[in-house]
């Protein structure tokens, strides 16, 4: 079979790859929107590439999150308002320790998922951030500034950023809530910037005091980044969302006043420094302010503010802020410029995947359990021949596509840009997900009380989500009035039996169709005393597929491989989907046909029998290990009746060979292989 397909018409794939999922905060479990919309598909993605290049060469890590003002704000209202006595670092772990609980509910296996501030990796990440400062304070794209910070003197201390609220300034934003120089869609900007900002700890509006921290010369890299996102524009690798997002990054700094400001900007517009004005069109009531750069837009503030002129910031590269001064996070040194400061969550939550593979490596290393093919971290994240792919929420685009790409540039020691598969936000009963709605959506792990794993995993796998937002509506949590029960009560969609359940679609694949299949190929070689066919032997039997299904097979295998190099996991899935039907069809067609044979010729009814079983167990172990990703449960069950080395029965290595090859490789004659009989009325996907 393998002849048939030409290697040009294959992607081709690195000889090592780090897979990392975006890190969830150390505050709180897993929602579903984490699960299903960046785990599942990075998990996925990992199994493929085990099976596809070798487990010894994929590296799956993540983790949590443990730094930051967010977790530092969440402790404080535990511990002030609810009494909680334990530790940060506690408070930390208990919430890692629930969110590895929930992946492993899931069927995600990262090979590490660790904690920034936890061990085994919280001293090595201390020496990773170490590095990579003082690398780049070496390279002269660190730079010490003074900017303000929130304070407030009621409470007597200055603010971390989630102690402070308002409304974002960024043109055109729609967040409904922002932060001190970041809203929750990930839009960065200066503190003073801020819209009606307002103390978390008082309620007070606080004041803006000059602090120093370190920033990367982000603005330094625009020509590079935007060189490096038109490259991006053809590469089916990489979403029209990632490309699309950093490209209004790459602007030029700008300032919105809307009309009714325009004879006060007129009147000041003198003191402004150099900047030019474009004038609204089509009906828009706000003129645009251009500058040279992002020193003249803010110089600009004051002016605009000194003359009461209101402005909207555009979106421009600025300064990226590497430290704070808040207690709880990654300690910088003090060779870097600055003392007593730690690194901001976000630049360091960049590298932490990069810790978390020296980790996970140095482990390896230290047991001799040689699991993967070097134990050096720089042939996973510098080497060409390496590829990381991070899997991320649309929101931190700008972080992981704008910032990082410019760090790792920066760095200048060959570290390799990765692909960002980004995914929108999985909605919440059609609308956008918030625990704060009259319906909020479950966590993560409560949603296994009502589902399997794997007909979730599936589930979230079809949902397109790199494409566009998407909503997730299960049944179990749908409280529309759908009727009236008996007695007058409103009847919910949840316990309505006319509504059908989006969610069990894909998993109705599992248990009728996949099942089927399973099912029909061995019980169908299954010893029966009494039955005098021929194939009935316990084994699986020795022959060629037909033409016809020796087609379809490449033709999954190509269609399913595209798929999966595209980053197209639902259409991946779709594949899998048409490719059992038909087998479980043409083995359904074909077994009635031998039955009928056999009731008149046993001989040549058992011929027929045996061309269909031949066709049917090839269309199962392909169908098998295209599936392996996404249901890997109940396909190393399978895996387990074909009695099969999982390593060789998963392997692409053998993927386009005959059974009767694979057989061969095994060392065994072809037709001599004994399965593992199923008990009766076994079910490998039994939800």
């Amino acid at each position: 079979m393998a002849s048939k397909l030409s290697t040009q018409h294959r992607p081709q794939w690195p000889r090592r790859a780090v897979v990392t999922a975006g890190m969830p905060y150390g505050n709180k479990n897993l929602h579903f929107g984490h699960v299903g919309g960046v785990f599942i598909p990075a998990d996925f993605f990992a199994r493929f590439l085990r099976d596809r290049i070798g487990a010894k060469n994929v590296l799956f890590v993540s983790g949590t999150d443990c730094y930051g003002s967010p977790i530092m704000e969440s402790y404080r209202k535990l511990h002030d308002e609810q009494g909680y006595q334990k530790r940060i670092s506690d408070y930390v772990q208990e919430n890692h320790d629930r969110q590895a609980a929930t992946l492993a509910g899931y069927d995600v296996a990262p090979d590490f998922f660790g904690g920034s501030a936890l061990e085994p990796a919280v001293h090595v990440h201390e020496q990773v951030t170490d590095e990579i400062l003082m690398r780049l304070q070496e390279r002269g794209v660190l730079q010490k500034r003074s900017t303000l910070q929130f304070y407030d003197p009621k409470a007597g201390q200055f603010l971390n950023g989630r102690q402070v609220l308002g409304h974002c300034p960024i043109q055109g934003c729609k967040s409904e809530k922002a932060y001190a120089d970041e809203c929750d869609l990930g839009h960065q900007f200066e503190p003073e910037e801020l819209i009606s900002p307002v103390s978390a700890l008082t309620g007070e509006t606080p004041e803006l005091r000059p602090v120093e921290n370190l920033y990367f010369d982000l603005p330094a890299y625009l020509d590079y980044l935007r060189s490096y996102t038109a490259g991006l524009e053809g590469d089916e690798t990489v979403r029209s969302v990632v490309v699309k997002t950093m490209e209004e990054w790459l602007g030029e700094p700008q300032l919105y006043i809307q009309m009714k400001f325009r004879e006060a900007f007129d009147a000041i517009e003198d003191k402004l420094p150099a900047h030019t004005v474009t004038e609204p069109e089509g009906g828009k009531g706000s003129f645009t302010v251009t500058f040279p750069s992002w020193r003249e837009r803010d110089e600009a503030h004051a002016v605009l503010k000194a003359g009461g002129v209101r402005f909207r910031s555009g979106k421009a590269l600025v300064p990226f802020r590497i430290t704070g001064n808040i207690e709880w996070g990654v300690p910088v040194p003090n060779t870097c410029g600055c003392s007593g400061l730690t690194c901001w969550v976000w630049p360091e939550s960049l590298w932490a995947p990069i810790s978390f593979t020296r980790t996970a490596l140095a482990a390896d290393a230290a047991s001799g359990a040689h699991r993967y093919a070097t134990d050096d971290w720089h042939d996973w994240w510098c080497s060409p021949e390496a590829h990381v792919y991070q899997f991320i929420g649309q929101d931190n685009i700008y972080f992981y596509g704008i910032a990082q790409t410019a760090l790792w540039e920066a760095l200048g020691c060959d570290m390799q840009q990765s692909t960002l598969v980004a995914n929108y936000h999985v909605l919440y009963m059609g609308k956008k997900a918030s625990s704060s709605s009259k319906t909020p959506p479950p966590p993560a792990s409560e949603l296994l009380e009502h589902y399997d794993a794997e007909q979730l995993r599936a589930h979230f796998l079809s949902l397109g989500l790199g494409e566009k937002p998407v909503s997730f509506s299960p049944k179990a949590y749908d409280t529309r009035e759908t009727g009236k029960n008996p007695d007058g009560t409103p009847l919910l969609a949840r316990d309505d039996k006319r509504v059908i359940d989006p969610v069990l679609k894909e998993g109705a694949l599992l248990t009728g169709v996949f099942n089927r299949l399973a099912r029909s190929c061995f019980y169908g070689v299954a010893e029966k005393e009494g039955d005098p066919s021929s194939v009935r032997t316990g084994c699986i039997p020795a022959g060629d597929p037909s033409p016809e299904t020796a087609k379809a097979i490449e033709e999954a295998v190509l269609g399913f491989e595209n798929a999966v190099h595209r980053l197209e996991f639902h259409r991946a899935l779709g594949v899998c989907d048409a490719f059992l039907r038909a087998a479980n069809k043409r083995w359904s067609e074909a077994s009635k046909v031998a039955k009928n044979a056999q009731a008149e010729d046993q001989a040549a009814g058992d011929a027929l029998m045996h061309q269909a079983l031949v066709d049917a167990f090839a269309s199962l172990r392909v169908a098998t290990v295209l599936m392996h990703p996404i249901v890997p449960r109940g396909c190393e069950l399978i895996c387990e009746h074909f009695a099969m080395p999982a390593e060789t029965f998963f392997s692409w290595d053998h993927i386009l060979e005959t059974t009767d090859e694979l057989v061969a490789a095994l060392g065994e004659e072809p037709g001599t292989h004994r399965i593992v009989a199923l008990p009766p009325r076994f079910d490998f996907f039994s939800y």
